[in-house]
């Protein structure tokens, strides 16, 4: 087993990846591994206890057969018992699957991660040198690259992403999804579902067009936001999982979009 052996380890562990103080620490461990209970097989939960330390054991009692729902209602559910916001609560959980996995043995990890869905993927640790990017750093880039205030980055983004989802195959779509938080799944789901999961072919213009009918800009403007998205995509997501998703579109985007 690798780490905390107590409850003042494992809670430590979450103050100083989530920046909190102890009493925050607490709630969201608590919040955390309770949803986590109603997520995963009874079995599974009672496996995690065991090895759990005893004051925190009770916090995961599995409740029978598991509840199948999706990494938004489960975020919705631990900022309800949390008392914060979603985006709060996705940072604080992702602290506690850390803390998680430095307590429980690497079998028992994967045996838990196995039961959730792919879209989980941003709140469980991902190795030393991959991290999901904050959705406001990416914000912030955006707005900074394109020289947009925050409310028109973020409209930026939405119209970048959503055209580029209708553009690529759904699973490279899934893909992103689980490499980037929350925030930004919305456009990636609307322009998946519009495509149907298939790439739609769009050559340069008409997936700029796209972008600034849906963002409410002129071409040119689309294309310099479309730019800073993609620049900043490609440091969010990895060069290995940016090269996967460009290599489905032709030469011209390369050299006019992420360059």
């Amino acid at each position: 087993m690798n780490a905390p052996e107590n409850e003042d380890a494992f809670l430590t562990t979450v103050e100083q990846l989530a920046d909190v103080g102890r009493e925050r620490a607490t709630r969201a461990a608590q919040a955390t591994l309770a949803t986590l209970g109603e997520r995963i097989a009874a079995g599974e939960a009672r496996d995690i206890a065991e090895q759990l330390p005893p004051e925190l054991a009770p916090w995961i009692a599995g409740t029978g057969k598991p509840e199948p729902f999706h990494v938004d209602e489960f975020l919705r559910r631990v900022a309800e018992r949390e008392g914060v916001d979603v985006e709060t609560a996705e940072r604080h959980a992702r602290a506690v699957f850390e803390a998680l996995r430095r307590t429980i043995t690497a079998a028992e990890f994967a045996d838990m991660q196995a039961e959730l869905p792919k879209d989980f993927a941003p709140l469980l640790p991902r190795g030393p040198h991959i991290e999901v990017l904050a959705a406001d750093t990416f914000l912030r880039r955006v707005a900074d690259r394109a020289g947009l205030r925050e409310e028109a980055a973020e409209r930026a983004i939405d119209a970048v992403l959503e055209t580029l989802a209708e553009r690529i195959a759904g699973g490279e779509v899934d893909d992103l999804i689980a490499r980037l938080p929350l925030r930004l799944h919305p456009p990636l789901k609307r322009g998946r579902e519009r495509s149907g999961g298939k790439a739609r072919r769009m050559s340069l213009d008409q997936f700029l067009a796209g972008v600034a009918e849906r963002e409410g800009v002129s071409p040119a403007d689309a294309r310099e936001h479309a730019r800073a998205v993609l620049v900043t995509l490609r440091e969010a997501v990895g060069e290995q999982e940016f090269r996967d998703v460009t290599v489905q579109l032709p030469d011209e985007y390369e050299a006019a979009l992420t360059r």
